[in-house]
């Protein structure tokens, strides 16, 4: 079985609220994607245990699963 290469997306309107500059915003972005490129994302991430989540975030995550996939144009 092949390993599927994973891609980062980032959701639209996932940066709405961040209140920094477009220059601040276009680092943190670079700054994600060379975590997520270099492998580093994956050492430093934890599992996440469903039953412990706030019922706000869970009912956001399940709200985001079930919904269509989004085209960009």
């Amino acid at each position: 079985m092949e390993d599927k290469k994973l891609e980062l997306v980032f959701a639209p309107g996932c940066f709405d609220s961040f209140e920094g500059t477009q220059e601040e915003l276009d680092e943190l972005v670079q700054e994600i994607q060379r975590m997520f490129d270099s492998g580093e994302f994956m050492e430093k991430s934890e599992p996440v245990n469903l039953d412990e989540l706030d019922d706000g975030i869970l009912e956001a995550l399940v709200s985001e699963i079930d919904m269509e996939p989004r085209k960009l144009n």
